[in-house]
């Protein structure tokens, strides 16, 4: 009998593994595919590739989409300003939506029957990756055996022992979770609501006591250089990325509302995206309206409560972006930084678009725009409506 193409989301921790094994002995011919949102390096893909051979697999596709991921999502954060609960920069969230528009391309492209993920029942992912799937291909059967079979770590390690696969699955004591717009850190102290996660548990350490100045550049929205050296938008997030990680910059716990109803807490460190969101926003409120920077607040965290809930395709998403989009236009400039042991300072900007020009006033000083006349009319006229109300609700 014909084997059928299996699309299957693989990064070769145990339950895709199981997956890819179990999948491969029955009528499938499984694709394992990784998709590279910043979380891969060289040597890693390659162990990965191994193991999926060994697992069954009957080809091996690793997908790099770091460029996509910025086009399509990042650059849109970082216009937006966007912090989950005013926290999270949204680091898996974002990298899980575009792993699934670019693993069902793949599908789509040797005409796949299926697509199968390792999500368990109980988390976000698997509502991002169905609902992605669902919309770009309904003809494509999803299959989740983890979450449909209610497997256990145990279960599935029982199983590869049987299939003669006797790999070491213990359990991490720190899930981490890499990607270009940072990464997510989970453990025993995550699942409680008091405890924070010790500095042994983030990826990065402190090696750096000594302060150090930063500038970054930004044009129209989006960075270009660093310390007046220009680069490619991926490329600069990664070496910033490195620059400021030795002074343990960019830790926190998000505490949120998952999308199946129940509260979450995830640890993370972000320090590229912390620094050049606080940068970009402090660029903003010298360049921008005051009702631009109010509309664009309210419509930026909608997008990105949308786009960690997986409603990335809704077409609402495009018309949140083309107006970040257009805010963007006057927001260029350079941001001076000093960096600290776990901290960083915002100096400054200077920017052609600032809108701090002295000779319209000094905020506090002498007024050189308007005399006073002018100024007790304006205040008076501001004053009509509450007044005319508390007059005739006086009694009240």
């Amino acid at each position: 009998m014909k084997q059928e193409k299996l699309v299957l989301a693989y990064s070769g921790g145990l339950d895709t593994s199981y997956s890819l094994k179990k999948l491969s002995q029955e009528n499938f011919e499984v694709h394992a595919v990784s998709v590279n949102t910043g979380g891969f390096s060289k040597t890693e893909t390659q162990v990965i590739e191994k193991k999926a051979y060994e697992m069954g697999a009957f080809a091996y596709k690793n997908i790099d989409a770091l460029q996509t991921f910025y086009d399509q999502i990042v650059k849109y954060l970082i216009f937006g300003n966007v912090l989950k609960n005013n926290t999270y920069p949204l680091s898996v969230s974002a990298e899980r939506i575009i792993q699934a528009v670019e693993i069902v391309h793949y599908a789509k492209s040797i005409n796949a029957n299926y697509i199968a993920h390792g999500s368990t029942g109980a988390g976000n992912d698997q509502v991002r990756f169905d609902m992605i799937f669902q919309i770009l291909a309904p003809e494509i059967e999803i299959i989740t055996l983890i979450r449909d079979q209610q497997l256990s770590r145990e279960d599935e390690i029982e199983y590869l022992k049987s299939q003669g696969i006797d790999v070491p699955w213990e359990k991490a004591k720190y899930s981490i979770n890499q990607g270009l717009w940072g990464t997510s850190v989970g453990g025993a102290e995550t699942l409680t609501s008091n405890k924070p996660l010790p500095d042994s548990a983030y990826p990065s350490s402190l090696t750096k006591k000594e302060p150090e100045n930063l500038e970054l550049e930004f044009k129209s929205g989006e960075l270009v250089s660093i310390n007046q050296k220009s680069g490619k938008s991926v490329e600069l997030i990664q070496k910033l990325q490195e620059l400021a990680k030795g002074f343990a910059i960019g830790r926190d716990i998000h505490v949120g509302d998952t999308i199946i109803g129940i509260k979450g807490r995830v640890g993370f460190e972000a320090a590229a995206p912390l620094l050049i969101i606080k940068a970009h926003h402090l660029l903003e409120k010298h360049t921008l309206s005051k009702w631009q920077q109010y509309q664009k607040e309210q419509l930026a965290n909608f997008y990105g409560m949308q786009l960690h809930e997986g409603h990335y395709l809704d077409p609402v998403m495009r018309d949140l972006e083309a107006f970040m989009e257009s805010s963007q236009k006057k927001v260029s400039g350079t941001v001076f930084i000093k960096l600290h042991p776990y901290r960083f300072e915002l100096l400054g900007i200077t920017s052609p678009h600032d809108l701090m020009q002295a000779e319209f006033g000094s905020y506090g000083e002498m007024n050189k725009g308007w005399t006073a006349e002018e100024a007790k009319g304006f205040i008076k006229l501001t004053a009509n409506a509450p007044k005319i109300y508390h007059y005739l609700n006086k009694d009240k």
